[in-house]
């Protein structure tokens, strides 16, 4: 790389163009003095436009089938992150504008198919084509990829619909085809506090890693105390205990957001009570069984617990986690208890915080032991104000794409040339989304040379 070649695919292979968006890079770009930190940006940016969205049209309104990367199918929460990087871009871009109206559509009949599935095929009436998933014990429904229940994965079709709206005005996909999925998911979360007992879903895989599985198809025992229960994580990981705090507190910021939806722009009064009550009722129970005092005497926010007063405290590098709360809109960035809980997450206090030879950062048991997440640097430095922290992130994120210009899922502490997934867009625009923030926010650590 002694020129520093763009890898993006060539102009005519992109799957979606937007003027906006390499103005973007232009503009951006033009700020960044170190050129590998300039060429990491130019080519990851872009990447969720240029290799993985699907445009088309479903009864003649826009539709957006937005993959992963190197797995073919949807996931809720990732495809939602992944647009966010554009949204700042979108109401003056009739391109970008179609695109999030298409996924916001999308994103509504997939809930309408199941909403306990995590993942969706582009066509709705297909199985999946995803091998690991044929034999799970489960409802799996034609359209579903994978039916893995967290809940994140409804958070973030609220979250993509509110921001949407707010960042543009634009009320066009927010339809009845959307209003039924708003209290479906408000349903599915009430649901999930089982207190009338564990609810509809079950789930179970065989396979020789017990974070692919949950006990008894429900998960551990819990007392019920008002917090919605999840059977995986946001890594896809299953929870040890069944209340993910990171995940009951994005849950009480979304459903503000559709409850504010509700009441302005949705006309219903009844949504709008109905979602308000239930972040507060889970608020509530986080605050009352969802922090722990660590072994040093600082109280943090648990990870999990079963609300018998057990709980687990660790972090995973997937995003809702502890460290993203303030990113995420859960909690202020100046909230005590959340900056307790962010400095223990980046120490040894975290059983899944690593430190070696090439970086130190947050990883998960989804990779495994001495795997260090780029995106848990990335999200650390999106919610810091200290320019050190933030210097170091990009030099440490730059220093450890093994050479490829793309971020990727973990790599080894001790050696970024061991890395998983080497198309992975959702790590790939919050590394963009950062080097745009910091644009923004603080230009002169883009005028540093990081070598």
């Amino acid at each position: 790389m002694p020129m520093f070649t763009s890898n993006r695919p060539a102009a005519a292979a992109r799957m979606f163009v937007s003027t906006a968006a390499e103005r973007e890079i232009d503009r951006v770009s033009a700020l960044i003095a170190d050129p590998e930190l300039k060429w990491l940006f130019a080519n990851c940016f872009p990447n969720t436009l240029d290799t993985t969205v699907r445009l088309g049209t479903v009864d003649g309104k826009d539709d957006a089938f937005v993959i992963t990367g190197d797995i073919p199918c949807l996931w809720l929460r990732d495809s939602a992150a992944q647009l966010r990087p554009y949204l700042h871009l979108a109401k003056d871009d009739a391109p970008l504008t179609r695109l999030f109206r298409g996924l916001i559509r999308r994103h509504a009949r997939c809930v309408l198919i199941d909403s306990y599935a995590n993942a969706f095929m582009k066509d709705p009436a297909a199985p999946t084509s995803l091998s690991w998933s044929t034999s799970d014990r489960t409802e799996m429904k034609p359209g579903v990829a994978e039916r893995k229940w967290e809940v994140d994965s409804l958070c973030y079709v609220l979250r993509l619909a509110h921001d949407y709206w707010h960042a543009t005005g634009d009320t066009e996909p927010y339809d009845a085809t959307f209003v039924q999925a708003a209290k479906t998911i408000v349903a599915t979360f009430r649901a999930q506090q089982r207190k009338e007992g564990p609810g509809p879903y079950r789930f179970q895989r065989r396979s020789d890693q017990p974070t692919e599985t949950t006990l008894a198809g429900i998960g551990v025992p819990t007392r019920k105390t008002g917090l919605i229960h999840s059977a995986f994580r946001p890594s896809d990981d299953a929870c040890t205990y069944p209340c993910n705090i990171p995940g009951n507190l994005f849950a009480v910021a979304t459903l503000r957001e559709v409850a504010a939806m509700a009441g302005s722009l949705l006309n219903e009064p009844a949504l709008a009570v109905d979602a308000a009550a239930l972040a507060a009722e889970v608020e509530a129970a986080v605050m009352a069984h969802g922090t722990m005092v660590l072994p040093d005497g600082r109280q943090v926010f648990a990870y999990e617990t079963d609300g018998y007063g057990n709980h687990l405290f660790m972090d995973d590098a997937n995003v809702p986690s502890l460290l993203g709360l303030a990113y995420l809109r859960c909690l202020p960035a100046d909230y005590p208890l959340w900056q307790t809980t962010a400095q223990a997450v980046w120490s040894e206090a975290n059983p899944w915080f690593f430190s070696g030879r090439a970086a130190e950062g947050v990883g998960g048991p989804h990779i495994g032991e001495g795997q260090i997440w780029p995106m848990g640097i990335i999200v650390r430095a999106l919610s810091s104000d200290d320019d050190a922290v933030i210097a170091w992130s990009l030099k440490t994120l730059r220093a450890s794409h093994a050479g490829t210009g793309f971020m990727h899922e973990a790599f080894d502490k001790d050696d970024p040339a061991r890395f998983t997934r080497a198309w992975f867009a959702w790590v790939n625009g919050l590394f963009g989304e950062l080097v745009v923030k910091v644009a923004n926010e603080r230009p002169h650590l883009l005028a540093a040379q990081y070598s």
